[in-house]
C-alpha cells in the first residue's frame, strides 16, 4: 500500500498514522517503535518535567532515525520551558494541544518547526489556520482524556474541517482499526492519529493494570465527567461512579474540582490504580483484545486499511459513473 498525500509530505513518514503524545504513556519507546514502523511517533510532553523530557529526546534520537515529535499541551505553567528543550534539541514537529494556538506559533515558525494543533471544533481550527499551523488534528468526542465541550464526533468533525480549511487534516477519536483508517481517508483527512490503541503496547509506559483494563473493556465501558469543568473521557471505575453522582446531585465547580485532586491521571495511568485513579481511554477501547508490540499493531492496521481499499477499489467496478 502506498499513500502518499501532503502529511506523508510534511512529516516525511511511509504511512499517514500518528501516535497521540499521550500523558503517563507516550515516552521514547513507544515514540521510536511507532515512528520505525513508518508513522509519526509523539513524546507525551504533558506529563514530563523539561529535564525529563530531554532525556527522552535524546533516547528517542538514538532509538529511530526517522522523524518523531512532541505533544506540548499548552496550558501546562512550564509549557515556554517545555519549548526551549524542545528547541535545543532541535526536534522539527510540534503537536500542540489545550490551549491558544497563537501563543508559541512564532517560536515554532522561527525555529523551522512543523506546527500542528488538535481541535475540537470547526471554529477552533479555523483559529488554528489562521494563526499559521501547517496541518489540522480533528478530535471527535470518542477519544480519551480530555475532549471539547460541543461533543462534535469524528463523523462530524472531520467533513466539516475538510470544507472549510485549506492545511491538511488528520482524524482522531475512536480510530483502533484499519477500517477506520480507511473512512477517515474517505472523509477527506489526511491522516489519523491513534491514542488507545498504542497505549496497550507493549512499549507504552503506562502501567500493566491499565494496558488490561483496556483490554477488558467493552463498547459501553467508557464515560464522559467533569462536563463542568473540563470534559474527560475515562474507562468507568469507582472514581467516575462518585463523580457520575455528584454531577447528578449538581455539584458546583469547587466541589468537582476538590473531587479529582491531585495527579489523578498519574494515578490511574502510570501507577495503575484501576479503582481511584483518571484511567484515560478512547471508546476505541473496545477495539483492544490484546498487549501486542507496536509492530504487530502496525501490521493489523495496515493489513485491514489495504482491505478496506480493496473493497472501495471494488465499487468503483459497480458505480462506473457519478451517481445522479
Amino acid at each position: 500500500m502506498n499513500i502518499q498525500n501532503r502529511i506523508t509530505e510534511l512529516f516525511r513518514i511511509k504511512y499517514p498514522i500518528i501516535q497521540a503524545g499521550m500523558v503517563w504513556v507516550s515516552g521514547w519507546k513507544l515514540a521510536s517503535a511507532v515512528s520505525n514502523c513508518g508513522g509519526l511517533g509523539l513524546i507525551g510532553a504533558g506529563s514530563m518535567k523539561p529535564a525529563l523530557l530531554a532525556e527522552h529526546l535524546d533516547k528517542c534520537h538514538k532509538a529511530t532515525k526517522f522523524p518523531f515529535g512532541v505533544n506540548l499541551p499548552l496550558f501546562r505553567k512550564d509549557a515556554e520551558e517545555l519549548l526551549e528543550v524542545i528547541i535545543e534539541k532541535e526536534i522539527k514537529i510540534v503537536f500542540t494541544s489545550a490551549g491558544n494556538p497563537a501563543t508559541h506559533i512564532g517560536r515554532l515558525k522561527n525555529h523551522n518547526i512543523k506546527a500542528v494543533h488538535v481541535v475540537s471544533s470547526l471554529k477552533q481550527g479555523k483559529k488554528a489556520e489562521d494563526a499559521g499551523y501547517d496541518a489540522i488534528v480533528g478530535e471527535g468526542v470518542e477519544a480519551g482524556g480530555h475532549n471539547g465541550n460541543d461533543e462534535l464526533t469524528t463523523l462530524t468533525l472531520i467533513p466539516l474541517l475538510k470544507d472549510h480549511l485549506a492545511v491538511p487534516v488528520i482524524a482522531a477519536g475512536g480510530i483502533a482499526d484499519g477500517r477506520q483508517i480507511a473512512a477517515a481517508l474517505l472523509l477527506g483527512a489526511e491522516g489519523v492519529q491513534i491514542g488507545t490503541l498504542f497505549a496497550a503496547s507493549v512499549e507504552s509506559s503506562a502501567d500493566i493494570n491499565y494496558k488490561q483494563a483496556l483490554v477488558n473493556a467493552g463498547d459501553s465501558d467508557t464515560t464522559l465527567s467533569f462536563r463542568k469543568i473540563g470534559l474527560v473521557r475515562m474507562l468507568k471505575n469507582h472514581f467516575t461512579a462518585r463523580v457520575g453522582e455528584a454531577e447528578i446531585m449538581g455539584a458546583d465547580n469547587e466541589r468537582l474540582i476538590h473531587l479529582l485532586g491531585e495527579k489523578r491521571e498519574m494515578k490511574g495511568i502510570f501507577e495503575g490504580d484501576a479503582d481511584e485513579g483518571m484511567m484515560e481511554a478512547g471508546q476505541s477501547a473496545a477495539f483492544v483484545d490484546g498487549i501486542y508490540p507496536v509492530e504487530i499493531i502496525f501490521k493489523q492496521l495496515l493489513e485491514k486499511l489495504n482491505k478496506s481499499m480493496g473493497i472501495l477499489e471494488d465499487f468503483r467496478d459497480v458505480f462506473p459513473k457519478p451517481l445522479k
